[in-house]
């Protein structure tokens, strides 16, 4: 015989999409619901952001978005000779929905970035972005790659999918799903005098939109990258259209490393 606590059941599957709107639930239906953002400064040179986290009273479930920081962007490595340039890349991104209970604690950590701004041809990756608590087993995003700085007339900077190319179904580093983005754009000239240099350094996904951020110059001496990006996004790099111009351009740093907490 059916008990009264059985009727008050209600399978989601039998609900059809939209049935149910704000006014017709109580007010405290959803008041566990809440959005907690953990993230690095907006500047160049960020040190990213680690806490512990708790888990709220009556929170039964948990969603973590991670990405990782930016790559560096490339240093002006070479004065006596044009080169050609790859941007840099945003970081990867991954997500987990988990069980969870309340009390239970999490490590989460927003990356930061390689604290040096580049004169180097290569400039540094971007640092992982993770998480560690109940239910999760070496979980994270990692940075996005370096930009390329490259005065070889016969060899070129190639635009790729970077450090990885990820499989979407959560296999790569402990989630649910994950990816990143193209790698930063590449444009360079062959001869001297270089004039007109276009790069475009990626964004993250989901995050910047996956967009490009675009550097470009026409004819100096010599250009740094900026020193704020997006967060998540690759960094700018040091550029000239002069051979022989004497001068030490850097590169900037990537954007802060990003953590999106959801909980129910």
């Amino acid at each position: 015989m059916a008990t009264y606590s059985s009727y008050k059941k209600i399978s989601g599957a039998s609900l059809t999409d939209g049935s149910v709107t704000d006014a017709k639930l109580e007010t405290n239906a959803f008041k566990n619901y809440n959005v907690k953002w953990i993230r690095g400064d907006l500047r160049c040179a960020t040190p990213g952001c680690c806490c512990l986290w708790t888990v709220p009273t009556g929170v039964t479930r948990v969603t973590f978005e991670l990405w990782g920081s930016g790559g560096n962007g490339h240093g002006l490595c070479v004065n006596n000779r044009c080169q050609h340039y790859a941007g840099a890349q945003g970081g990867y991104y991954n997500i987990k929905t988990i069980s969870t209970t309340e009390g239970c604690q999490y490590t989460i950590c927003a990356a930061g970035v390689y604290g040096c701004q580049s004169v180097e041809c290569y400039a540094c990756d971007g640092c992982q972005t993770y998480v560690n608590g109940h239910n999760l087993s070496n979980f994270c995003a990692i940075g996005g790659k370096g930009g390329c700085a490259n005065s070889s007339w016969n060899t070129m900077c190639f635009s790729d999918w970077a450090r990885c190319c990820t499989d979407p179904s959560g296999s790569h580093w402990g989630g649910d799903f994950s990816m990143g983005t193209h790698g930063g754009g590449f444009s360079g000239s062959f001869a001297c005098h270089c004039y007109r240099h276009t790069e475009c350094s990626s964004g993250a996904p989901f995050l910047t939109g996956g967009n490009f951020v675009t550097n470009e110059l026409t004819e100096c001496w010599m250009r740094c990258g900026c020193h704020n990006v997006p967060y998540g996004a690759g960094g700018q790099g040091g550029m000239t259209t002069y051979c022989g111009s004497n001068c030490c351009g850097r590169g900037t740093t990537g954007g802060s490393g990003v953590v999106k907490i959801t909980y129910f």
